[in-house]
């Protein structure tokens, strides 16, 4: 192998690792919208949220959604009433939680 060509393959590669860890450094950054717990429907997989503004989508006022949980399990650590932190996100159009802690 030439010199250059292990430069191109390194220079990929660290491309690569940059492309991969840079959603999660700018997630880790963003605070979780504040949440309460509507309802929950652990046959669907979804839950009920009222929350605030969540201007990365657009959303200039508050209003309860219905979000689809990625995880179905952690619907099983809130009920309906209990303050939260989530992690919402647009998948192909719909709207998941990818995250829920309890709020302190």
């Amino acid at each position: 192998m030439t010199g250059f060509y292990l430069f191109k393959r390194l220079r990929t590669a660290l491309l690569v690792v940059g492309l991969l860890s840079a959603p999660s450094a700018v997630f880790a950054q963003t605070p979780l919208p504040d949440g309460q717990v509507v309802k929950i429907d652990p046959a669907a997989g979804k839950i009920t949220i009222k929350h605030g503004p969540l201007k990365q989508f657009g959303m200039d006022e508050g209003m309860t959604m219905v979000y689809r949980a990625a995880d179905p399990s952690m619907l099983a650590i809130v009920k309906p009433g209990d303050k939260i932190k989530f992690a919402p996100e647009r998948e192909n159009g719909q709207f998941t939680v990818t995250k829920i802690e309890k709020a302190k």
